[in-house]
């Protein structure tokens, strides 16, 4: 199993190769890898919630994948445990369209046989990412009052999970 190469490597925001089209010889990438995260909604989805908790990148970044996914079943089950089945409404607003490449470069014994350096260095598709902008939202619980100080936790703990700086918003819908 090939280890897993550290957020910061794709952490800055770049141009998106991620043409995704019904055409195989149309895509810039071949093969798209499969996207991690189970579910974006959660909960209660016909519900209507007294509040909104939403958590807020503080700057433009790329989320993987797998963090926000990670995130995800950190707060739900969380928002499942204290609020019960029907008494939130879990919300992943953001979805991971950017395919992330890493170019391999092989390194020991007989690599300069093997390796081509720089030279046809797109890289192989090795995860998806999801491009956010300053202050969009990436989560967002819709609770009652009692259950309000449960859904900050739960959105602290998805916050602990995200590789940048996050806030919660709080939000009064009726």
């Amino acid at each position: 199993m090939a280890k897993l190469r550290k957020g910061v490597a794709y952490r800055r925001i770049e141009r998106p190769y991620t043409r995704k089209s019904k055409y195989r010889t149309q895509q810039f990438v071949r093969a798209t890898p499969h996207n991690k995260i189970v579910k974006f909604d959660m909960g209660d989805l016909k519900r209507t919630f007294q509040y909104a908790v939403s958590l807020k990148v503080n700057c433009g970044i790329q989320l993987r994948h797998n963090a926000l996914e990670s995130a995800r079943m950190t707060s739900n089950r969380l928002l499942e445990t204290k609020c019960g089945k029907t008494g939130y409404r879990l919300k992943l607003l953001v979805y991971p369209h950017h395919i992330l490449r890493e170019n391999p470069l092989a390194s020991g014994a007989g690599a300069d046989r093997m390796s081509t350096g720089m030279k046809k260095s797109f890289g192989k598709p090795i995860g998806l990412a999801a491009q956010v902008r300053k202050n969009q939202k990436i989560f967002s619980a819709y609770v009652d009052e009692p259950f309000l100080e449960f859904a900050k936790q739960a959105m602290n703990r998805a916050k602990h999970k995200v590789p940048c700086g996050c806030k919660i918003e709080i939000v009064k819908l009726r």
